[in-house]
Order: C-alpha cells, then structure tokens, then sequence
C-alpha cells in the first residue's frame, strides 16, 4: 500500500500532495478523488453563490455521512452491548454522535488545517469541524464504499477518541441538566407529559415533551413519566447543542454538553 501511495502522490500537484498525504494519514484510507475530500472540508461560507453549486461545499456530504455515521455507530454499539435495551443504546449512540463530541474529535484529528470556512469566531467555537467530520465520512463512502468507511469510523475515530465504557458508565440526568441550564439562564423550563396507548395491554407508555420558555423542543418516550422525560430532555439538549443561535441572551452553550 505505501508503495502504491507514493506512486498516487506523484501524479498530484504540490498542494494536491500535500492534501493527499493528509488525508491518508488522519483517515487511514487512499483516496481516489481528491474532489469529494476537498469538498467534505469545503464550508458553505467560503464558497461565492453557494446556491449556484451545491457540489462546491460540504452540506450533502455532511447530511450523508451523517446517516453513515448513525447507522455505523448504531451497528457497533448493538454488537457489543448484547442484551441492553432500545434506551439504553439510544442513549449511548447520541452522546458519540453528539455535535458537541464530533467538534472535539475533529480537533483531535487536526482537520482544521484544511477545512476551508469564513468565521469571526475560532472553528473550535463552532459546529463546522463536527459538520467536516460526518462531511468526510460521506466523501470516504462516496469515493472508497461502505467497508472503507466502517473502517474509518471503527478506527480512526470509536477507537481512537471514543470510549465507550467511560460513556455507558457516566450517569447523565438530562432532565437535571436542562433544569439546571434554565435555572442558570432565566428561562422556565416544563415538561408535559401523557400516556399513550401501547400496543401490549399490560404494558405503559409515555410521551413527554421538554419545553422552555413554553416552547417545544424535545419530546421522548418511556415505560414510565420518568424515562420518558429522560428522553425528552435529552432531544431537547440534542436540538439546542444543534441550534446554538435558538437562545441567543446565553453565552453558556457549553453547559448544555
């Protein structure tokens, strides 16, 4: 494989060798088409018109990967906790996928040297190396298969930055977490909760909708009121580490990790 890198490294242009034994490095994998790498670390800040070529910048390849990433990080998780619950693995892939996690791994994997964007804050500051990150699994996919980007997310990013047992094990109260951050920012936080008909007449079902300042913002299910508003605090979270301009009075996104 070296040999055939070195030999691929030749054909491109100095900057395209220099981008190329980048990509090989932090990702493990040899591309084929330099395109789809540029575009994955291609923000749509940086880009003139945007609206005129959506194949200029990274937001298709960031809604794939991020499909690829889910299902990739869902498979792994079902393997190896056998016999843990729909809850308990739902729980567990959305704090791996989180945009918050995603932002540290791309730090660590130095994709700011190439990622290409247009802000007044630092990128660590931002949601952009996270959206690079699920960009690049989209273009790996796109250029190399599904094989070669299992392998990436496997290994260069759940076994390299990921551990899963210090995760399973961290005991994360959401709904605490949530009333808390509203404490902390003046902002009412209220959970609505009913039950719903479930298909076996002897178990319960839950619905619980997260709301702050009476606004909806996450909404969860359980066997009972209290997993239920586990969940829909911990969607309520997801949505606004995801919407970091919804409240714009509080500075403290990071609370919210």
């Amino acid at each position: 494989m070296i040999n055939f890198v070195s030999y691929i490294v030749k054909l491109f242009s100095s900057r395209g060798k220099k981008f190329y034994s980048f990509i090989y490095t932090k990702t493990g994998v040899a591309p084929r088409d330099l395109k789809l790498y540029y575009q994955a670390l291609t923000h749509k800040s940086s880009v003139r018109k945007p609206h005129r070529n959506l194949s200029a910048y990274n937001e298709r390849l960031e809604f794939l990967g991020d499909a690829l990433l889910s299902a990739i990080v869902a498979d792994v998780l079902y393997q190896k906790y056998l016999g843990y619950d729909e809850g308990f693995l739902t729980q567990m892939r959305s704090r791996i996928v989180s945009r918050s996690r995603l932002n540290e791994v791309a730090l660590k994997l130095g994709l700011q040297e190439y990622v290409n964007a247009k802000t007044q804050k630092d990128l660590s500051e931002t949601h952009i190396l996270g959206d690079s990150l699920e960009a690049l699994i989209g273009a790996i996919y796109l250029d190399l298969g599904f094989k070669q980007c299992h392998n990436f997310v496997t290994g260069k990013i759940i076994q390299s930055f990921i551990d899963l047992e210090e995760i399973s094990q961290n005991d994360s109260n959401y709904k605490s977490k949530l009333i808390e951050w509203g404490h902390k920012n003046h902002y009412s936080i209220d959970f609505v909760t009913t039950k719903k008909e479930a298909d076996d007449e002897n178990s319960s079902l839950f619905v619980a909708t997260a709301l702050v300042e009476s606004l909806e913002i996450g909404t969860g299910e359980g066997s009972t009121k209290k997993e239920a508003q586990q969940n829909a605090a911990l969607n309520a979270l997801e949505y606004m580490d995801s919407n970091p301009g919804l409240f714009d009075s509080t500075n403290n996104r990071s609370e919210l990790n």
